[in-house]
């Protein structure tokens, strides 16, 4: 199991916990920053471009601060800072310490960073903050509350959809400095900050799947907007540049509102606000499934619920043969996968289907991304526009996309007009032919009768309601936000079918397409001595479906890890001689992070082809799908299936027995 780090904060929902009351020195600033900027006209020009804006309000500020001055925070943090890798659901960032902590320095440790400090001195004075309040009109900064950090991405970097609303936060905003600073950052690069409209007439307020302005960062730039809930959703788009220097580089932060003992505090502006990943947490059920569960009908006098005890029938096994590899319906296999289902609460099933759907499958999706433009060749690993893979970019595509982006962005299948298509169409192209086994398996195989009893079988659980969805995640654009579910425990079936670009071993751990005997593969790699995984199954693509424990009730329920076979690690920066600032900024990081993650991963699963994931989720555990790079080699693909789920009558008596009769 690839190993996951407990998430930290970062640019999205970084220092809530730890902002620093600082009290910034009242000096004069104005010279610290770009000519004109506080002058009546442009003060009154900006404000009229903020109320203009779409598709909610902002302002690009071209050039913030003095260039020497930029140029010297640049200097100091390459030679003084380190940046710390971190990973989660929502981003990929290097990132220092909370930068108020410079106030806490030694002297020895200041007088290596004393453009940083002028630059963060300025950005909290009281005159910068007046500014921004003619600006936009949000009310009362406060001056002491200063949250705000030094953000490094690089290849492979990314931020996803969210609306900055946490807390007390007021006015966010980002200061550019990619490097090197000498040279354009050019639209290819990526990294642009993205803003996305609101869909009209719902209850709760959503961000559209795709955004409709994006922002490339450039030297001195300053975009800065109110924090507004329900309305300033955004993401930084990925870094897809492999130029040796090229980094997008910025200091982004926030301001709060004035805190108690400050000018212009007032208590319901100074109560912390809960973020719109917490709100959709308190809702009864943020599955993607929900409200698409089917229930089982059990209440005929010719049905009656499948029990684990008995046989599968000639009719269901002759109905599941036609999918199955066969090695799956010998009672021996089922016996053997279901004591380790039974005992782990997981089970991997390599080769599920038969050889001629697999081969079809495999053939078709990989067509299906050469035809979309979504391959690694024709992209060049370029981040794509968020309109291919669908209609009307693709006219043979089947799928549409599936948001909102704040909780999930993917693609499904559309609705079925053909009743008729089935996996023997008619069709020529290896694409249809894929989309019509993926229906076939989503409406007819996973919902079935005799799909229900089998998994009773091998799971002795009783499936009483099912939701299915085949899903297409997009090279550069897809993924799906941690999110649990409230109620009972939930069984998760997930059929991957992400097409591998390493060459098949000669055994793979599982089941050989054509071989009587079957082996359920264990969640954990037992040989030592494999070869390093590359590719998907390095994570190095993203796309892998992670489970997390419960999050701490006190902690921020939009902050967790993720399922990166990779840890965190300090990018490295020369040291200059004498004090070293970086440990003093990251001396508030918790020295047992490294403990607390492993013991929060449940369960990491890399994108496979042609593989059965079984899981028992319990009530509170957080699940999601990493977004996947734009270097992947094309999309990652699978069928998931939900399930609620009822226990035999008396394996919970007899479970409980023998927990008592333990010593």
């Amino acid at each position: 199991m690839a190993q996951v780090r407990q998430r930290s904060p970062t640019d999205d929902d970084a220092h809530h916990k730890r902002a620093k009351m600082t009290h910034t020195p009242n000096e004069d600033v104005v010279p610290d920053f770009a000519t004109g900027l506080f002058d009546a006209s442009n003060v009154e020009q900006l404000r009229t471009s903020y109320a203009d804006s779409t598709p909610f309000k902002h302002v690009v500020v071209d050039t913030l601060f003095r260039d020497d001055l930029l140029r010297g925070v640049k200097d100091e943090c390459n030679e003084h800072l380190g940046f710390t890798e971190k990973e989660t659901d929502i981003y990929k960032i290097g990132q220092t310490g909370d930068l108020a902590s410079l106030s806490y320095l030694s002297d020895d440790q200041r007088a290596l960073l004393p453009s940083l400090i002028a630059i963060r001195n300025a950005l909290y004075s009281a005159r910068f903050r007046a500014f921004l309040q003619e600006v936009t009109g949000c009310g009362p900064l406060s001056g002491k509350k200063q949250d705000m950090a030094l953000n490094l991405y690089t290849r492979g970097c990314h931020l996803l959809n969210h609306d900055d609303v946490i807390g007390t936060r007021r006015v966010s905003y980002i200061l550019y400095m990619p490097l090197p600073c000498d040279k354009p950052w050019r639209v290819e690069f990526g990294g642009a900050l993205e803003l996305y409209p609101v869909r009209e007439g719902r209850d709760v307020p959503e961000p559209e799947v795709a955004p409709v302005k994006a922002i490339p960062p450039s030297w001195n730039q300053f975009v800065f907007f109110e924090v507004q809930p329900g309305k300033s959703f955004h993401s930084v788009e990925e870094v897809v540049v492999d130029e040796e220097g090229y980094e997008r580089m910025s200091i982004s932060g926030w301001f709060h509102a004035a805190q108690p003992g400050e000018d212009g505090c007032a208590a319901e502006e100074a109560t912390a606000r809960a973020s719109s990943r917490e709100q959709l947490k308190s809702s009864s059920n943020v599955s993607t499934c929900a409200g698409k569960f089917t229930q089982y009908d059990d209440t005929s006098d010719d049905t009656e619920p499948p029990h684990p005890d008995v046989p599968l029938s000639p009719e269901y096994t002759s109905f599941l043969a036609k999918y199955l590899n066969p090695a799956y319906l010998q009672l021996r296999t089922l016996k053997t996968v279901m004591a380790k289902f039974v005992e782990e609460s997981n089970l991997q099933l390599q080769h599920f289907l038969v050889d001629n759907l697999a081969t079809a499958l495999e053939e078709g999706l990989g067509e299906a991304d050469v035809t979309d433009g979504l391959d690694g060749t024709s992209r060049g690993g370029k981040v794509p526009s968020h309109g291919l893979g669908v209609p009307p970019s693709s006219e043979a595509s089947a799928w549409t996309v599936k948001g909102p982006p704040h909780k999930w962005r993917y693609c499904t299948l559309t609705q079925e007009h053909d009743s008729s298509a089935s996996s023997s169409s008619t069709s020529t192209t290896a694409r249809a032919k894929a989309d019509a086994i993926l229906r076939e398996l989503q409406d007819t195989f996973f919902p079935s009768a005799a799909f229900r009893a089998w998994l009773t079988i091998v799971t002795k659980l009783i499936p009483l309601s099912c939701a299915v969805e085949a899903r297409r995640f997009r090279p550069g654009l897809d993924y799906t936000l941690a999110t649990s579910d409230e109620g009972e425990s939930r069984l998760d079936v997930v059929l991957g079918l992400t097409p591998q670009v390493e060459p098949k071993t000669e055994i793979e751990n599982g089941i050989r397409h054509g071989k009587a005997k079957a082996k359920a593969e264990a969640s954990e790699d037992e040989d030592e001595d494999e070869d390093e995984p590359t590719g998907w199954q390095a994570g190095e693509w993203g796309g892998w479906e992670c489970y997390m424990s419960p999050d701490d009730e006190e902690a921020d329920p939009a902050v967790y890890r993720s399922g990166s076979s990779k840890k965190s690690s300090a990018k490295e920066r020369p040291e200059s001689s004498g004090a070293s600032a970086s440990n003093a900024v990251d001396e508030d990081t918790d020295e047992d992070e490294e403990d607390e993650d492993e013991d929060e991963t449940l369960l990491t699963w890399q994108p496979h082809f042609n593989c059965l994931l079984l899981v028992l989720r319990d009530e509170g555990v957080l699940r999601f799908v990493k977004y996947v790079s734009a270097a992947a080699p094309g999309s990652r693909w699978d069928v998931c299936c939900e399930y609620e789920v009822g226990m035999v009558d008396g394996d919970e008596d007899d479970s409980e027995e023998e927990e008592e009769e333990e010593p």
